[in-house]
């Protein structure tokens, strides 16, 4: 792993103290900023220019409780496979009303190497084929997502799952265009400085465990192409939820090119993914 990567970062601020129900070992993984302010924050859209959109990220515990229901429940937005019901109860059991929302001002876009895939044997780093899905602000891109509930108990657990994401808060909408009344915790495109220092806590031997291992030095690139056994089943779950879903899918999520569409992907240099059966172990698990 190249020490070059982690000699410029800027230093960030002691964690706060932990409350009642975040606990201080997931506290320390999350960023501190001030709370409850926009957060503007650059996307890449092409090699010359950025598009800044204003947001709100959820730092610590005090931001994540700010979106919780008066009955104790917090809103998941699922982009990939969290697509599939059976795949989120997979993760959540407990989940409560699973429902297909739209959300706008966003794309999918394969950028990040998941260690996951490589700990389930499906990551190909002989051909690049590493990637998870994230999502990032882009001005006039809508998708179509799920929505569905937790218990705030299952919040820190869901942190520590998803680490190398950003955690935003996000207003869905239904299909129809009504908002809806909580918002909802999205995971967006994070970056190598951060969770190198955020959630690494400048640790290079914190760093290994999650990626070192794997022989990744960088996280988030532009010339890695979606696992295959994932994309197989993240295009499958948009099928199954509906038409609108599923082209949605296919036209509103892109490569790490941010050019090429899935729908384009899959019927060249991609073709044959959809033929492939995962392997046995994974079907139930990534079978759409």
């Amino acid at each position: 792993m190249s020490a070059s990567l982690f000699l410029s970062f800027p230093p960030i601020p002691p964690p706060l103290a932990p409350r009642a129900w975040l606990h201080r070992s997931t506290l320390s993984l999350l960023a501190v900023r001030r709370r409850n302010l926009p957060l503007l924050f650059p996307i890449n859209m092409s090699s010359d220019h950025h598009l800044v959109v204003p947001t709100t990220e959820l730092c610590d515990e005090s931001d994540f409780e700010t979106i919780v229901s008066p009955d104790g429940l917090i809103s998941i937005c699922g982009f990939g496979s969290l697509l599939s019901e059976r795949s989120a109860r997979s993760t959540f059991p407990d989940l409560i009303d699973f429902r297909v929302a739209r959300l706008n001002g966003f794309r999918r876009v394969f950028a990040h190497a998941a260690p996951i895939f490589f700990e389930r044997g499906i990551a190909k780093p002989e051909t690049k084929e590493i990637s998870s899905l994230s999502v990032e602000p882009c001005e006039g891109e809508t998708l179509v997502v799920t929505v569905f509930e937790i218990q705030k108990s299952e919040i820190p657990a869901f942190v520590k799952r998803e680490l190398e994401f950003r955690f935003l808060a996000v207003v869905p909408e239904s299909l129809d265009g009504k908002p809806f009344d909580n918002r909802a915790v999205l995971c967006a495109r994070y970056s190598d400085e951060e969770f190198f220092q955020v959630r690494c806590k400048g640790s290079k031997e914190i760093y290994f465990q999650h990626y070192g291992r794997y022989n990744i030095d960088k996280i988030w690139r532009d010339d890695i192409l979606p696992c295959r056994v994932y994309l197989r089943h993240c295009v499958l779950a948009a099928k199954n939820l509906s038409d609108v879903a599923y082209n949605n899918f296919l036209d509103h999520t892109f490569l790490a090119d941010r050019k090429t569409t899935i729908r384009e992907y899959l019927a060249t240099t991609g073709s044959g993914i959809m033929e492939e059966e995962p392997p046995e172990s994974l079907k139930t698990r990534y079978g759409g």
